[in-house]
């Protein structure tokens, strides 16, 4: 039995976050059943539930586990007590650098050296880096990629971060995000939800929301402050109800961003057309099969737009996080994107009106190139395995 460290976002609060980790697992598992995985985190009970039926050892993350988060005991023998590391999802990068509670970066270049001494690779999969704005990200940045002989990334936009900033690297091969890959419940159970939740009665049709607790902070424009951004996407919803009799759905797949979701719906003057579903009730499997009922999805969070791509729904980036955008792009989805400069009702309105106009043709045309992004992102499992085999 060989053992991987899967480094991520791994503490279950966000659909996105265990899409990823869950659609890992069973990529690996068409494959191969010689392998344990040993996962960081901040919720153990979290990583048993959900993925006990793959050979799973989740690690504590908690202060009693002697750690500050990212810092400490656990995930320094989690990385030296394995055959391999794996960094997934968007983990790197130099935002807070010195605080463990939110980067990684600077405790996985910490530990990174003795990774190096124990012959044990880092390798990065099916991931993103960034924003690297400060000297010292580039430093810890190298420390690990001096460590890597293989980096999997999910967009173009990590490639050109690792060149621009002139770092020695291995070779570099763009696949794409696990989480297109997610499979959704049978029609039975989601037939449930919908029936539980007063869900999809309207013949007209439903759009779907996401929105953020962050808002725009992560890229720091502070174009729009939260009550003005509310106001944008109430206003926005309303305008769709009144214009083609719809209803709305907000899908909300991190458990922070529902506070901010109901100050957008209290801002509305059709709350009784809307409703609202999360990850505090379901899975990321679930939320991806009712997002296959909508019609067309605006979100903030880049996963909610993977989730849409893998079940066919056309998505509208409102652009917090370069990776949105990216995303789209690899999908020939990337003219459906909207920036904080613009975001006003009435041009979020018309470009998901118009979204909405196209949606069978832009879902046809969709189709095959997601298909061939969802093979990448699984042709990874064979790329890792001819690096463990020959440890």
């Amino acid at each position: 039995m060989k053992s991987i460290t899967i480094l991520g976002n791994n503490s279950g609060r966000n659909a996105g976050d265990n899409a990823i980790l869950g659609n890992l697992l069973d990529d690996f598992a068409l494959k191969r059943s010689d392998i344990e995985f040993k996962i960081p985190t901040l919720s153990t009970n979290f990583v048993k539930k959900s993925f006990g039926h793959h050979l799973v050892k989740p690690i504590g993350l908690m202060p009693w586990n002697l750690a500050l988060k990212n810092l400490g005991w656990p995930l320094f023998r989690a990385m030296t007590d394995t055959k391999m590391v794996l960094i997934t999802d968007n983990i790197l990068f130099d935002r807070k650098f010195h605080n463990p509670f939110v980067n990684n970066l600077k405790s996985i270049a910490l530990f990174a050296p003795f990774c190096k001494k124990k012959k044990i690779p880092i390798v990065f999969y099916n991931s993103s880096i960034g924003p690297i704005d400060h000297e010292v990200g580039r430093v810890a940045l190298q420390k690990v990629l001096d460590v890597s002989p293989l980096v999997i990334t999910r967009d173009e936009q990590t490639k050109k971060l690792i060149e621009d900033n002139n770092l020695s690297h291995p070779e570099i091969v763009i696949h794409a995000d696990c989480a297109l890959n997610t499979q959704v419940p049978s029609p039975q159970r989601l037939n449930e939800i919908i029936a539980k939740e007063s869900l999809f009665s309207n013949t007209k049709g439903t759009i779907g929301f996401n929105v953020n607790a962050y808002i725009d902070n992560w890229s720091e424009t502070g174009t729009l402050n939260r009550e003005n951004f509310c106001a944008v996407i109430a206003g926005t919803a309303d305008d769709l109800i009144e214009k083609l009799d719809v209803d709305i759905l907000f899908t909300v797949s991190q458990i922070m961003d529902m506070k901010v979701t109901l100050e957008c719906v209290q801002q509305s003057r059709y709350q009784s057309r809307i409703k609202v579903v999360g990850n505090c009730d379901y899975t990321y499997q679930e939320l991806t099969g009712l997002l296959s009922k909508v019609d067309v999805h605006a979100g903030l969070r880049t996963h909610t737009l993977i989730f849409c791509s893998a079940v066919g729904t056309p998505a509208i980036s409102i652009n917090a996080y370069p990776k949105s955008a990216g995303f789209l792009k690899t999908i020939g989805m990337g003219d459906w994107a909207i920036d904080f400069a613009d975001l006003s009702i009435e041009n979020l309105s018309t470009i998901m009106t118009k979204c909405w106009e196209e949606r069978h043709s832009l879902a046809k045309n969709m189709a095959p190139v997601v298909e061939l992004e969802k093979k990448k992102s699984r042709d990874s499992v064979d790329m890792v395995s001819k690096i463990l085999d020959s440890l």
